[in-house]
């Protein structure tokens, strides 16, 4: 099957309706219909898989095992090249169905392409870098060991991904599980299957082996419940909530886990920091995309004695962001996905006003004519410690201040939630960043800038609740094989 490139109208997607399973596309018994978050209404009726293609799926990937096994490093190098580069092909199509479906800034979608198809590249530079080690017996009576360890695929990988970086987030998991030799069944957010779906027609394209691969999109209760439970499934990587990690956690058994969850990250402003490059870097992490990001700054705590002066500056900052057209090239801000996530922004930011917060600016979600539902840029002062939004995930342009006296205050004050992700810190006295980076309890710790994963050169991911493993290419590689000794 080959997609069409036209995403201009509705009735150009009746492809869309196709599951991709065991080489070949078949149809799915049910659709779902996905939203146009540029224009409302429909923008295309995607396929929802049911238990039986789950099924086919898991022969599929069963059988193709062994075959995988067999594959060459130069083989799977060249698999990743040409999948990354039907990406850059089709970068102009996939950029503007993320922008209808996923609600992103065109200039944004045209990013999270290019990042995509790199991730995709690096992954086959990484598998050249992944080396086995010699050992020798060092203990009493196994002196004369010698042993090589080796890495070999851990098997099939379910590959369970977010709506809010649909394509970025899925080359992160995809890619490196393909690139370790393993079968792959993808099951993308029901809310963003259509960017998924382009990409498992750009990788048919690709000389696979049948089965290596397979694009099972639904409907989380029917599909993601049936895939996570079954014991065929050797490894499964996730990105999303930290409520629905839990779930497949508890569903999966004893599988290779690798997932990241929930973020509610702090920014940490010292009063010696560059207050303007410190605000700068908070509003946009606190902004970007809506603020539907892991990595978003959830709560910039700033030291007592320049609150004010954060506040006024970010008051100012905020003003620059407005929602508009996600095709105009001039875009930075874009709706929230749903109407369930403008509730939930609503719910967080009226609970701190409800127990103090200053409401400075925004604080209200509002439906457009075609039924996309957009949030207001919001500034909260003053925010109390005991206020939900500073220990939940919000996922919403909010940029949530809060206060610290000192730097033993200022680690406590960020260490109370159980979401540990992400972290920054703003001082010019770099004695201080590190000790309190060192401190602060999360996977990844930004001085003087915001949290951003990049490309997967560096491994993050979170603590507690907020994941467990470590992404970035070469990590996740690794997390995807086995180690196996073979003494002599």
């Amino acid at each position: 099957m080959s997609l069409e490139t036209d995403t201009a109208t509705t009735d150009a997607h009746s492809q869309y309706e196709q599951l991709y399973i065991d080489g070949e596309w078949v149809d799915a018994a049910d659709t779902m219909a996905v939203t146009d978050l540029a224009s409302g209404g429909t923008f295309a009726d995607a396929a929802a898989a049911d238990e039986e293609a789950a099924e086919r799926a898991l022969e599929a990937a069963q059988r193709v095992k062994p075959t995988l096994r067999e594959t060459t490093i130069p083989q799977r190098v060249d698999w990743l090249n040409a999948i990354a580069d039907g990406l850059e092909e089709r970068q102009d199509a996939l950029a503007e169905v993320i922008t209808r479906e996923a609600g992103k800034p065109i200039t944004s979608a045209r990013g999270e392409v290019e990042s995509a198809a790199e991730r995709f590249r690096r992954a086959g530079e990484e598998l050249r870098a992944l080396k086995g080690e010699y050992r020798e017996g060092t203990t009493e009576g196994h002196e004369g060991w010698r042993a090589l360890v080796t890495h070999e695929p851990i098997g099939a990988v379910l590959c369970v991904t977010p709506y809010n970086y649909p394509l970025a987030t899925t080359a992160l998991q995809v890619a490196p599980a393909l690139a370790a030799g393993n079968a792959v069944i993808l099951k993308p957010a029901s809310k963003t299957p259509v960017s998924a779906s382009i990409l498992a027609d750009v990788i048919a394209d690709v000389d696979l082996p049948d089965g290596a691969f397979n694009f099972v999109p639904g409907r989380g209760s029917v599909i993601g419940d049936t895939l996570a439970g079954d014991d065929r499934i050797n490894a499964i990587a996730m990105t999303g909530s930290s409520s629905a990690g839990e779930h497949i956690a508890k569903e999966s058994g004893m599988v290779t886990l690798h997932m990241e969850l929930g973020g509610n990250a702090p920014a940490v402003v010292f009063e010696d920091a560059d207050l303007d490059a410190a605000v700068s870097a908070a509003a946009k992490g606190s902004l970007k995309y809506a603020g539907q990001r892991c990595s978003a700054v959830s709560r910039i705590v700033v030291q007592e004695s320049v609150h004010d002066d954060v506040v006024a500056k970010l008051d100012d900052e905020l003003d620059a962001w407005t929602v508009g057209d996600l095709f105009d090239e001039e875009t930075d801000l874009g709706p929230v996905i749903s109407e369930a996530q403008a509730e939930w922004i609503q719910e967080l930011v009226d609970d701190a006003v409800e127990r103090g917060a200053d409401l400075r600016r925004g604080g209200a979600y509002a439906e457009t004519a075609d039924g996309v539902f957009t949030y207001e840029p919001t500034l909260l002062a003053d925010v109390p410690q005991n206020a939900r939004i500073v220990h939940e995930e919000q996922f919403g342009p909010v940029a949530a201040v809060t206060t610290f006296e000192d730097e033993a205050d200022a680690l406590q004050v960020v260490n109370e939630s159980d979401l540990a992700l992400d972290g920054a810190v703003f001082t010019s006295d770099y004695d201080r960043a590190l000790r309190v980076a060192e401190r602060l309890d999360a996977g990844a710790v930004r001085i003087n800038g915001a949290p951003s994963h990049g490309l997967g050169d560096i491994p993050f991911g979170g603590n507690g609740a907020s994941g467990i493993g470590r992404e970035g290419l070469h990590e996740t590689i690794e997390e995807f094989t086995r180690k196996k000794s073979i003494i002599l």
